[in-house]
Formats: C-alpha cells, sequence, structure tokens
C-alpha cells in the first residue's frame, strides 16, 4: 500500500488561449496531472480528424513545455491523467504502470444492484479500430484482466425504464483495475450484466437515454477518482485525486449519494 503522505497543489484552470482550458491538480518540475474532461481525446488521433482540442497539447501549452503521456483513459472517461515532463520520467512512470505499482480507483454508476463488495477475473479479447489498430495482429490471445469492485451508494427509482421491471435500480461503484486493458472497466461491467450508464459502445441504450431525458446526463458515468504512486524521482508517495464535473455532481446530489464519495 502506498504510505499517508500526500503532495498536492491547489486546483487550478489554466488557459492557454481564450478558447482551451484544461484544469491542473497536480504539479512539479517532474510531472503534471490534469483532470481530463469527458470527451477530451488524449492525443491526436486519426479516429477523429476533426478534433481539435487535446489533452496532451492543452496541458504542453499550460506548463509550457513539452509532456509525455504515460497511461491512457478513454474519450468518454473523465478524471486524473498523468504526463511527465521527459522522456526518461516517462519511462519510469510506464514502467510503473505496466508492474503494476499504481493503484487506480475509478467512480461509475451502473445498472442494477451490484454486490457490495467483490471482483471479476475475465480475460479480454483484442478489440481493434477499425483506423488506429489497422496494422494489428488481431489474432492475439485473449488478454488476462482483473477488476476489484466496492459498491459505495444504490437507488431504486420508480420509472420502468425495462418493460420487464416497474422499477429501474443502480449502484454507485469503486472500481479498481488491477489490469490496464483496453475499455477493462466498460467490458468487465457488461460481462456481469451491470453495464456503466451512459456507455454507447457497452452500455444499454434504454438506461443511456432515460439518464439523458430524466437527468439531461449526456456523458458516460465513468471517473477515474485517483491514482496513488511512488514519485518517479523522489520515491515519495503520491496521490493524485481528481473532482467530479457539473453532471456527475447532479446525480450524484439527485441521488443523495455525496456522502458515499467524501473519501
Amino acid at each position: 500500500m502506498i504510505a499517508s503522505t500526500v503532495w498536492v497543489k491547489k486546483n487550478m484552470n489554466i488557459e492557454s488561449d481564450s478558447a482551451s482550458q484544461v484544469e491542473i491538480i497536480y504539479e512539479d518540475e517532474f510531472l503534471v496531472a490534469i483532470n481530463k474532461e469527458a470527451g477530451l481525446l488524449v492525443h491526436r488521433s486519426w479516429l477523429d480528424k476533426g478534433e481539435t482540442r487535446f489533452a496532451l497539447q492543452l496541458t504542453r501549452d499550460a506548463v509550457g513545455c513539452h509532456v509525455f503521456p504515460v497511461h491512457r483513459l478513454d474519450r468518454p472517461t473523465s478524471g486524473v491523467l498523468l504526463f511527465a515532463k521527459s522522456a526518461d520520467v516517462a519511462r519510469t512512470l510506464t514502467e510503473a504502470f505496466t508492474t503494476r505499482q499504481v493503484t487506480k480507483q475509478y467512480l461509475a454508476v451502473v445498472r442494477g444492484f451490484m454486490p457490495e463488495q467483490g471482483f471479476v477475473d475475465h480475460a479480454l479479447s483484442f478489440q481493434p479500430d477499425a483506423i488506429a489498430d489497422k496494422f494489428a495482429n488481431v489474432d492475439k490471445p485473449a488478454q488476462e484482466a482483473v477488476t476489484h469492485w466496492q459498491r459505495l451508494a444504490q437507488i431504486e427509482l420508480p420509472f420502468a425504464v425495462s418493460k420487464k421491471h416497474n422499477t429501474s435500480r443502480y449502484s454507485l461503484m469503486r472500481l479498481m483495475p488491477v489490469t490496464g486493458r483496453k475499455h477493462q472497466l466498460r467490458r468487465h461491467m457488461k460481462h456481469l450484466f451491470h453495464p456503466i450508464v451512459g456507455d454507447t459502445s457497452h452500455g444499454d441504450g434504454r438506461h443511456n437515454r432515460f439518464f439523458r431525458t430524466q437527468y439531461d446526463c449526456t456523458r458516460m458515468l465513468l471517473h477515474a477518482h485517483s491514482l496513488a504512486l511512488s514519485h518517479p524521482v523522489t520515491g515519495e508517495p503520491l496521490l493524485l485525486k481528481a473532482g467530479l464535473d457539473e453532471q456527475w455532481r447532479h446525480i450524484i446530489e439527485t441521488f443523495a449519494w455525496t456522502a458515499s464519495i467524501t473519501d
């Protein structure tokens, strides 16, 4: 476990120009971490040639130096995204992620009532993107994938989203991936028949539409809440936390779940 010592900086918004903004949650001479907004790509991608805003470029412009990504977040996922300020530090951090020396915790809202705690050990096959993985080996064997979970809260609503039930149930989950496979949390929740609300690729369209119309929630409810690791240069414990955006807070407050995520 990471010791209790925490290095943090006060959250700040730094504008690189009048139209672009990024929230920096930690920065020192070696690292910078941001709270990535939902819908923001980490870097330029052939998957969306028309996009002009990217987390890497926004962070680079905000801190005034080149930055190197050391892990990834799906485009619809918000939360802690860490960059290194040099190639050497990037290699050290990448190795830490690869060898599972980084503790990751996510918040998610899923369909149904999940058990209080547990884990899923379900290997995931390679799912290539049509463009980004055009030349990848699509015959890769399924890779080990493990996710632990803890239920933080649940609610039953008097709405018949499904024709099979007169009410609808949802759970607020803390998800802790041990491995880092592509779309791991989204695919694991689908495998357990508790898809993440708002997930248009692996979720339930009926519940996604319900949250859009009833709660004006247009995003996937998956948020990288914290990263805990040893600082790659000093070795000191480092805990990085990212706050929730307006749509997340609206759901949390509407469902009276605020006390469940104070830690």
